[in-house]
């Protein structure tokens, strides 16, 4: 399976790079796993309205540009559906065994994914209704990926 996690901004504290590497290496044997970073648009603390959907739409382009046609698109969204590590497990398993061997997460920036994203996606996933920093995302989530790997070939993971 080949997966992507395409996310805005630029990731600066070492501790999650560290983390990030761990997950990435622990993944090597399961997936190739890419990790593509683009660029957020610099923008001032008051925004409005219409400059915060500006951004986003920035933001939403570039996502897009790095999407092909033949991934199935996993939007992470505050919004999404909420699942367990076992559904998403299983979500995984049966989009490989049904011939969706691209898989892209998508994290947006601060202010979230533009419609454009949303709608391209094929499904959108939550991890919580609380806010986490997007950076700290990409750590979660390929935690959740590795451990995605080690329930589907039944090999023993801590809970």
């Amino acid at each position: 399976m080949n997966i992507s996690i395409i996310s805005i901004g630029k990731l600066k504290e070492k501790y999650l790079k560290q983390g990030i590497q761990e997950y990435l290496k622990r993944l090597t044997p399961y997936a190739k796993v890419n990790i593509i970073e683009l660029p957020d648009e610099k923008a001032p603390e008051a925004l409005s309205e219409q400059q915060m959907e500006q951004i986003k739409q920035k933001e939403g382009e570039r996502i897009l540009a790095k999407i092909s046609e033949d991934t199935h698109v996993i939007a992470l969204a505050i919004e999404g559906k909420m699942k367990t590590s076992e559904q998403l497990a299983k979500d995984l398993d049966h989009l490989a065994t049904y011939g969706k061997s691209k898989v892209a997460f998508v994290i947006g920036g601060s202010l979230g994914l533009s419609n454009e994203v949303m709608q391209r996606s094929n499904e959108s996933l939550s991890f919580s209704k609380m806010t986490f920093p997007h950076q700290l995302m990409r750590l979660i989530l390929l935690e959740q990926v590795y451990r995605v790997f080690r329930i589907n070939r039944g090999e023993p993971y801590h809970k």
